[in-house]
């Protein structure tokens, strides 16, 4: 994509913190951008713009806002960033107002987000690996504290229009043919640490620096790989477990202010996406007959958690 081409239309779906730093990088580097989220998002957004509130810069940037799905008609790129206990719903009401052609982007925790929406909606979703730490402190502010890039596949001139259209905007988005070990990448970091932050209240700086919180990370990612092996997954680099657990750990120490999204959840009594971390690796590995009770454990101890709260739909 030169400089002089016309930026694309963006919805995104499920404008919260994944969506509203991507979107909102889009839109600060010109892309039109339609931001579909919760009405107090969408009443400050609409009063005073986003604020990215990020480690380069602090900038408030105009976008447009709706509570309404149907506003992502016209739209050519949809992010969708709605939680996994969302995707059903979600896909069902959008597909019948999509533009012909148009590309949706699933950008969500988990591994099998496009097969579930492509089984509710017959939509055929890239995937998109996230790596970026970021939070919404309060509606229309999004504060970023790590990272900020994306991997998508398979390769194919949508996942090559949709890499081009986010390195225009200053947005690493490598192409790889492996997207399937590229999300369980993410995802066996996200088994690692997103729960023990939640039960603990931790942030990642701090598991990575208590002796047995590490030890309780190599469990949750040594049984994550003994499933993805099982499951004839091989993600990029993790034939040594020891290259996957390192990997954790960097994550953690380069997110190291963050909490988890899970964490993040609990503490505003949102329900959380723990069924599609380790929840599915426990349920996962019961049907490959592998033993998970690491994942298992903290599984069940974030959904007991979680039953004191009111279920509501919420964004990503």
């Amino acid at each position: 994509m030169t400089a002089d081409q016309k930026w694309p239309r963006v919805a995104v779906v499920g404008a919260g913190a994944v969506g509203g730093y991507f979107g909102g990088m889009l839109a600060r580097a010109g892309a039109p951008v339609m931001m579909i989220g919760r009405a107090a998002f969408v009443e400050a957004v609409k009063k005073n713009g986003l604020f990215l509130d990020t480690l380069q810069f602090k900038e408030r940037v105009r976008v447009e806002a709706s509570t309404e799905l149907t506003d992502v008609r016209g739209a050519e790129i949809v992010l969708f960033c709605v939680k996994t206990t969302d995707n059903a719903a979600t896909a069902s009401a959008l597909v019948a107002l999509l533009a012909p052609g148009a590309l949706v982007v699933s950008m969500q925790n988990g591994v099998d987000n496009a097969e579930q929406i492509r089984a509710a909606s017959g939509i055929d979703a890239l995937s998109a690996a996230v790596y970026v730490s970021a939070a919404v402190p309060e509606p229309g502010r999004v504060k970023h504290s790590g990272r900020g890039d994306l991997v998508v596949g398979p390769r194919s001139a949508k996942s090559e229009r949709l890499a081009a259209l986010f390195e225009r905007a200053g947005v690493g988005c490598r192409i790889s043919d492996n997207i399937s070990g590229e999300l369980w990448t993410k995802f066996t970091w996200n088994c690692g640490l997103n729960a023990i932050s939640a039960l603990a209240r931790a942030k990642y700086g701090q598991i990575a620096a208590n002796p047995d919180a590490r030890r309780l990370v190599e469990a949750v990612v040594y049984e994550v790989l003994a499933v993805a092996k099982a499951a004839n997954i091989h993600p990029p680099g993790f034939e040594d477990p020891q290259v996957a657990l390192a990997g954790s750990f960097k994550i953690a120490t380069q997110m190291a202010e963050a909490l988890s999204s899970t964490a993040q959840d609990m503490i505003r009594g949102k329900r959380t996406e723990i069924d599609s971390l380790n929840g599915y690796i426990a349920h996962r590995g019961a049907e490959l007959g592998v033993p998970t009770p690491v994942n298992h454990a903290l599984y069940t101890l974030v959904k007991l958690a979680e039953a004191e709260f009111t279920s509501s739909p919420a964004a990503a």
